[in-house]
């Protein structure tokens, strides 16, 4: 029985592949083999999960935080989630252009994040400490990637690495002049 084209959703070994038209398929041909866009897209799902999970603990730090310095972390966390959500997004659609299914689940995110999840509300301190790493983590993260970037060069997924790397040292020393004022 043959289900609609529309509908069709054809796997390769490692690809998922989308019919163009009427029993057709439209090949990736970007120059770079599709064994390194898959090596490539690995390492950005980890970036994918770690983005994800530093979202979702500054968001929760948004919402709860308390203290002396309330507004002013309130306020920074909340820019801090809302860039991640952009980054997040950018992330995703950077797997989507290599031909590869972007993750999207929670279960996804938390298997393959080096960042741990926050359960409890800590005291503001240690907020900020746990974003710095957080950041630190994100920009560790996406360090890793380059081997197999520049091996390929990927030059449009290194410009997302380096624009994510930029933003995640400037935040993480943002944050942690709050607790050591260096």
């Amino acid at each position: 029985m043959r289900q609609p084209e529309t509908l069709v959703r054809v796997f390769t070994a490692r690809l998922m592949i989308k019919p163009y038209g009427k029993g057709s398929f439209m090949a990736i041909d970007i120059g770079i083999s599709e064994e390194d866009r898959k090596s490539i897209v690995d390492g950005l799902s980890r970036l994918l999960s770690d983005t994800y999970v530093l979202y979702l603990k500054t968001h929760n730090f948004h919402w709860n935080v308390t203290g002396p310095s309330f507004r002013t972390l309130h306020l920074m966390f909340e820019e801090q989630y809302n860039e991640l959500a952009l980054a997040v997004d950018s992330i995703a659609e950077r797997i989507r252009a290599l031909g590869f299914p972007a993750p999207g689940s929670y279960a996804f995110y938390a298997r393959h994040s080096s960042i741990k999840e926050e359960e409890g509300v800590p005291p503001a301190d240690e907020m900020i400490r746990q974003l710095v790493q957080g950041q630190e983590a994100v920009v560790r993260t996406a360090r890793s990637i380059f081997p197999v970037v520049d091996k390929v060069s990927d030059e449009p997924t290194a410009d997302l690495l380096t624009q994510r790397m930029q933003v995640h040292e400037k935040t993480a020393w943002m944050l942690r002049v709050l607790l050591d004022g260096n």
